[in-house]
């Protein structure tokens, strides 16, 4: 390893286990409302509306061309978990891009909270989204004079418990991670078909999800997550500059890891060290951290969540009950 100075969404394949019983999806498969929560109340532009009559304009280029810029926020026990570091992200994307966000970070900070008020949630999940606006059908972003600001309040089971007990299975997909020369994954965009396209490879595989890799072969991330592997007692992960987001639960591990003084080191490596690897596990703001116990049909460590993967769990969980932003005080 070389190092340098990392509902609504998805569900894992179910797949039958020699051993154990079937595993039940995550998410229910019959249709019911898209939020998962009764008279969902979702804002637009300043207003709420019903989950049926939340609309777009057939001519926003976020919806035509992906253009615009979104953020997964989780908020538990009445707080909004890492709301600053969220807004931050956001912040840092829309200048990125070019896109200005019609309001300021406190406006969009009380419109947050006010829209889980609005749903009388106390767990739950926020897609933040901010769209390029309403333009014509050309191209061009200066035909779009009215960015617009979206936020969806949503329940949300990414993976079903038994797969933080017990881990994922990913696969190595033939899709790469956008190179930042064309498309920087540091900016949060509308634009997820390269992460879309790698899921499909996942599915086929009947894989929990799909390991992506850069140009130069070596790990970036995952459809949705970030990627650590544990060998010798310390915690590697790949850095920004391979591809991977700067993912805010990513953070949280480093913070987590100095608690520990265990040391987390930004390094490229391979499939290879994550085949051999002692301990894996993926962090996200939907997954939250979830352990993975086999890449590409081989057990990672003895093939069960690690010592040091179940530590960390323990306290990330520890710390999204008791911090963050209050929503109803």
């Amino acid at each position: 390893m070389k190092t340098t100075d990392a509902t609504v969404l998805d569900e894992p394949k179910i797949r039958r286990r020699a051993t154990d019983e079937t595993i039940e999806p995550a998410i229910e498969s019959r249709l019911r409302p898209t939020t998962g929560v009764k008279e969902a109340k979702i804002y637009i532009d300043g207003k709420f509306y019903s989950e049926a009559n939340a609309k777009v304009s057939v001519f926003d280029h976020g919806l035509l061309y992906g253009d615009g810029i979104f953020e997964g926020i989780r908020f538990y026990n009445g707080r909004v978990f890492r709301l600053e570091q969220h807004l931050e992200r956001l912040w840092n994307s829309a200048r990125s891009i070019c896109l200005t966000i019609p309001m300021t970070r406190q406006e969009m900070t009380e419109a947050l909270l006010e829209t889980i008020r609005q749903n009388h949630l106390r767990d739950g999940y926020v897609r933040l989204v901010v769209t390029r606006g309403v333009g014509n059908l050309g191209l061009n972003p200066e035909q779009c004079k009215n960015p617009s600001v979206i936020i969806i309040v949503a329940t949300i089971a990414l993976y079903h418990e038994d797969f933080y007990r017990k881990g994922l299975s990913i696969v190595t997909v033939a899709t790469r991670r956008s190179n930042p020369a064309s498309l920087n994954p540091a900016v949060k965009s509308l634009n997820y078909l390269n992460n879309v396209m790698a899921r499909i490879e996942a599915n086929l595989a009947s894989a929990d999800e799909a390991l992506m890799l850069n140009d130069a072969g070596n790990v970036a991330e995952c459809t949705a997550d970030n990627v650590f592997i544990i060998k010798h007692g310390q915690i590697f992960t790949p850095p920004i500059t391979a591809g991977a987001l700067q993912g805010i639960t990513r953070s949280v591990v480093f913070e987590i890891g100095g608690e520990f003084d265990i040391k987390v080191i930004e390094a490229d490596f391979t499939r290879h060290d994550i085949f051999v690897a002692d301990e894996c596990f993926l962090t996200g703001t939907a997954a939250e951290i979830v352990p993975v116990v086999k890449a590409d049909g081989r057990l990672i460590g003895n093939g069960k969540p690690g010592p040091i993967t179940t530590r960390i769990i323990a306290r990330f969980r520890e710390m999204t009950h008791k911090t963050g932003t209050p929503i109803f005080d």
